[in-house]
Order: structure tokens, then sequence, then C-alpha cells
């Protein structure tokens, strides 16, 4: 197996995520890892050579200059995968940001070997630590989850598919068979894009929850939150109209949940008729809906009173969404100081 870190400016992640690789429980005879550094301004590629100079496993890999069209992910991605050794088996694709347990690997092959997967992806467990990350992700993830039709995308019958490139285990054969990140350069959700090429062409992809194999904290506030949502909603709901439709109903439900038991209650002190019942029935659905995010906070092991407040997440939400919008109808995304068209 050969791991591909994809790294840009990643000098505050980049070492736990090499300590946390290099101490698997996979056999280190038989596992590489290659970082891709993808011109970084800061510290990365010092800290990779420090950790390579006592792993010899470890492996730094400058990226040469970024070829017209390609998004840098995926470049950073397609060199690591042309780097591996002809007997390599799996590749294994890991974000920086990424931390996995020392049987994550093991476990991750045994699970694709068992199900006769040729991509499996997992999902981390979200570290979220500043007021920007508990406000917005535990919302997206929530609409994520009623959007997603998991059955459809997961059927192995079907064309379509779901991944996330934080870990993405393939099948060397089939990567190369598809054409690799090559095949998806200029896709802004690479990984999406690798999965449903895999799919369609009659390969085996999963997506599996990882909680108790590997973690990540995405983001570290509004300046990289921001710019880290709105470069990818619009791919991610599946176009322009449906991003807007999206983020207007998450706006309109979000609020609703305020705005309609206070009018049921100012009807209901009006003695208006029929208005005790619809008080009953919207405090019911308000109930419902405040019980939801609040146990969505606690499963993201933040302070309850997020699920208080998550009206403001969506409304947080639906201006990225707008956001993501206006960057496409413009022919314009940026990230990590790169503008791509």
């Amino acid at each position: 197996m050969t791991v591909i870190v994809p790294a840009r400016d990643e000098a505050a992640n980049i070492g736990p995520c090499l300590q946390a690789l290099v101490t698997q429980d996979y056999p280190a005879s038989r596992l590489r890892v290659l970082v891709v550094d993808d011109h970084s301004a800061d510290d990365t590629a010092a800290i990779v050579r420090r950790v390579a100079g006592c792993h010899p496993q470890v492996l730094l890999i400058p990226a040469p200059p970024l070829p017209p069209r390609w998004v840098g992910k995926s470049h950073a991605c397609w060199i690591g995968a042309r780097g591996v050794e002809p007997q390599c088996e799996w590749l294994c694709f890991i974000d920086a940001d990424v931390t996995i347990v020392p049987a994550a690997l093991s476990s991750a092959l045994q699970a694709a070997r068992a199900n006769r997967l040729d991509l499996l992806s997992l999902t981390p467990r979200q570290e979220l630590k500043s007021f920007a990350e508990r406000l917005i992700l535990p919302c997206g993830l929530i609409i994520l989850s009623f959007l997603q039709d998991l059955r459809r995308l997961q059927s192995r019958s079907g064309s379509d598919a779901t991944a996330t490139g934080q870990f993405m285990l393939v099948r060397r054969d089939a990567y190369d068979a598809v054409g690799g990140h090559a095949a998806v350069c200029t896709a802004i959700c690479e990984d999406l894009e690798l999965a449903r090429s895999l799919k369609r062409s009659g390969r085996a992809v999963f997506l599996m929850g990882g909680d108790d194999l590997l973690s990540t904290r995405m983001y570290t506030g509004w300046r990289t939150l921001w710019p880290g949502f709105a470069k990818n909603l619009v791919d991610t709901f599946g176009g322009l109209l449906p991003t807007l439709a999206v983020a207007t109903a998450a706006f309109v439900l979000g609020w609703a949940t305020v705005a309609i038991p206070v009018l049921d209650f100012i009807a209901w002190m009006h003695r208006a008729n029929g208005a005790a019942v619809a008080l009953s029935l919207a405090l019911a659905a308000s109930g419902a809906a405040v019980g939801l995010h609040i146990a969505a906070a606690l499963y993201f092991r933040i302070p309850f009173w997020y699920g208080l407040i998550f009206p403001l997440g969506y409304t947080s939400g639906a201006m990225m969404a707008l956001d993501s919008i206006r960057r496409r109808v413009s022919g314009r995304v940026s990230w990590k100081g790169r503008i791509y068209s």
C-alpha cells in the first residue's frame, strides 16, 4: 500500500498526520507514504523532511508547476500516484488535516477486501473548536443527511456515488483503468468525480463511517471555513438552481421553527379560532427540530446550546451558498491562493 498525502501550506497539520501514519500496525515493510508538496509557502516541506529522516518509508515529492486547467489537489494526487512502485496494489489518499489511529489502514484494507470494493472512502470524526465550525458544520451535515439518498448512491447498480477525499482507499488497477486524477483534473470536487468515474466503469464504490478510525479539523474559523464551503457547495448540491433551492429552503425552514410558534402564540393570546391547536402543533414541530439539533451538538461533542441557535447556522450557510453561486457565475473559484476558472 502507498499512502499519498497532498499538502499545500499544511505546516500546522502535516506533523500529526505523518506521526499517525508511521505508527500504523500495517507492516512497515509493505507501506510507503508519499507527501506531495504542492508549492507550500510555509514549513510543510521542512517538517516532512524531518519525519522522513527518521522513517525511511516517508518520501517527500515536490510537485511540478501546475498545468493549465488542472486543480491543485488533483495534480498533487496524480503526481503522487505516478510515484508509486510497480508492485503497489492499493493507493490511499489522505488529506493532511486527517489523523488516524494505528489500526486504521489495516482495518480499511480488511473492509475493502471483505466487501470486494474497488474504492472505500471513510468519513472522519469532525473536530469542531471555533464558533464558526460549531455553528455551520452540524447544520451542513444535517442538510446532506436529508438530501442524499444513500441507498441509491451506495447501490452497486447505480451510476452515481458519494465519497470524501479525506480518506480514499482505491485499488491501483481500478484507479489506473479510469485515468485516475488526470481524468478529473478540472473538477473542484475531485473526490466525487473520481468516485463516479469508478462507479460508471463498473467498479464497486462505498462510503463508510470512520469515526473510530480517523478524525479531522477541516477549518479553523470563518477565514478558512467560508472559502472552503463556497468553492464546493454548487458541486455538492448538484448545480446552481438546486443550490439556490436548498439555501432558500434551509433559511425559511430554520426561521419558521421560531416564527410560526411566535405567530401562533400571538393569535392564541388574541383568542383566535383554532389558535390553541395551531400553537400545539407548531410547538411540537419546533421541539422536534430543536431536539434534532441538540442531538447533533451532543454527537459532535460541542455545547448543547449550539442546537438552540441553528437558524443562525442555516442563515450563514445560505449566504455561503449564494457566494458559491456568485463565484461559479463569475467563473472564478479561489482556494489556497489559486484562482480556478
